[in-house]
């Protein structure tokens, strides 16, 4: 009988010293830095070349494997995100602060965390692929954009596919027609 006792006693200590140390041994995996957007580059949505198209992009890193994919639009971000298969998953976002970047070419040192920013969703401002979502680090500058462009400002948790979907037929080009009339700014 005591036998059993210290064989169960000894059972116990084992898992709870498993349980212990597995608690201190969980790695945090350090946030990547966004990427630069080079010549060349594809949009992970549409197959289109990044290069040349004005408004703000989007890019999505995952945080397993480092794998970047980059997006044409804030818009098609949104749109790959928002997918089933997506939306549980844990990537590190970024997308273009509009305040302070030009919106014919945005620069990439303007990339911000694209959970913290702040959407205009309806404005008249194109982008690759006609209507986009022109993304902002403060809610100020959004509705001052708002104020200017039209639309609404919301927060990236507000985005559904219904908002990316305001504006835009299915396949719509309007930016590329836009880029070839020299518009792409109005």
């Amino acid at each position: 009988m005591k036998q059993n006792k210290l064989n169960w006693l000894l059972a116990a200590l084992a898992v709870f010293t498993l349980t212990a140390c597995s608690g201190e041994e969980e790695q945090t995996t350090a946030r990547p830095d966004p990427v630069h957007f080079e010549s060349g580059d594809e949009c992970h949505v549409c197959g289109m070349i990044i290069e040349g198209f004005p408004g703000p992009k989007g890019q999505a890193i995952t945080e397993k494997d480092q794998k970047v994919r980059k997006f044409c639009s804030s818009r098609d971000m949104f749109a790959w995100l928002l997918q089933p298969e997506n939306v549980n998953r844990n990537h590190t976002l970024y997308v273009h602060d509009m305040a302070q970047t030009d919106w014919q070419s945005p620069n990439d040192t303007a990339l911000i965390d694209a959970r913290d920013a702040f959407y205009v969703v309806g404005s008249d401002r194109k982008g690759a692929m006609g209507p986009t979502l022109a993304s902002f680090s403060k809610q100020t500058d959004a509705n001052g954009f708002a104020t200017e462009h039209g639309g609404e400002v919301l927060a990236f948790k507000e985005i559904t596919m219904d908002h990316l979907n305001t504006g835009m037929a299915m396949h719509s080009m309007d930016g590329m027609d836009d880029m070839a009339t020299g518009n792409a700014d109005h």
